[in-house]
């Protein structure tokens, strides 16, 4: 299986996972990149700078598979504060 990195990039910093995780495909590092950001945001709250961060995904080479903004994810989640009928 493909072995693929999830750097996050906030500004000019470029945080490295040195150790990658060994997954099927692209699609599956998207949703592992997804599910990073959200427990980022449940835990830091939505702080300006992790607004404009960004999980770079690559792969063994060093290539970049995907970019995944931060914000991406907020626009997709539900608003709780909604109420439902």
């Amino acid at each position: 299986m493909p072995r693929y990195f999830f750097n996050t990039r906030i500004g000019d910093e470029l945080i490295v996972d040195p150790d990658g995780e060994e997954l099927r495909n692209p699609d599956r590092a998207w949703e592992v990149a997804r599910s990073m950001i959200i427990e980022v945001l449940r835990s830091e709250g939505a702080q300006r700078a992790l607004l404009d961060a960004v999980i770079e995904v690559t792969d063994a080479e060093g290539e970049i598979v995907l970019e995944f903004p931060f914000t991406e994810v907020l626009l997709d989640m539900p608003d709780k504060s909604a109420t439902k009928h």
